[in-house]
């Protein structure tokens, strides 16, 4: 899955001319295109994981994508770079629900008829969303940051902004919560009760 627009151009139309030539002469736009191919999947995936729908994860990633690119300069100095960017799709994240209600929506189009194996992937990712979502909303940042995004305790606690013991403490209190959740407990067969 790569940006709409996969061209650097994409992002660049919404950037104002002076930032783009300030950046072309600084970093080079290729820099920063190679890193957002790369990380493009990595932020829709967490974003959805942080509760979002594919489109709005979509959005979302190319937001802090578009920010990322007008701060390149910062972004690619950054000692933390991925902790930089996450925390940068958290912040995106907040400013979004700050400004409309992200509700049940209808659907854009009716899902065709799936097979055994989709069924069971849906039922799957069912499963993680439940469970997910039953975490408070600070847990289920470090669950998604640290797990899903792939990011060090270290790095989750600079994305964060929090010491890296209260990571520890958030993750093993959410992973006891996961592991008694009965959602889980019905993909491996089991039963929390």
């Amino acid at each position: 899955m790569e940006p709409r627009g996969a061209r650097t151009t994409s992002y660049t139309r919404a950037i104002h001319p002076h930032t783009r030539r300030t950046m072309t002469h600084e970093m080079g736009e290729s820099d920063f295109a190679d890193y957002a191919r790369e990380a493009w999947g990595s932020l829709v995936r967490s974003a959805v994981f942080l509760g979002c729908s594919l489109h709005e994860a979509e959005d979302l990633a190319q937001t802090t994508l578009v920010r990322c690119y007008t701060a390149w300069p910062q972004v690619a100095r950054a000692d933390n770079r991925a902790a930089y960017v996450y925390r940068m799709l958290l912040n995106c994240l907040r400013d979004s629900k700050r400004r409309r209600w992200w509700g049940e929506r209808a659907t854009e189009r009716l899902p065709e008829s799936v097979g055994e194996d989709a069924t069971t992937s849906v039922d799957t990712a069912d499963a993680v969303h439940r469970a997910l979502a039953g975490l408070s909303k600070p847990n289920r940042d470090v669950v998604v940051l640290r797990y899903f995004a792939g990011l060090t305790e270290l790095q989750t606690a600079e994305a964060l902004d929090i010491p890296a013991g209260t990571v520890k403490s958030r993750l093993s209190r959410s992973l006891a919560q996961l592991a008694a959740n009965d959602h889980l407990a019905e993909l491996s067969g089991g039963s929390t009760t």
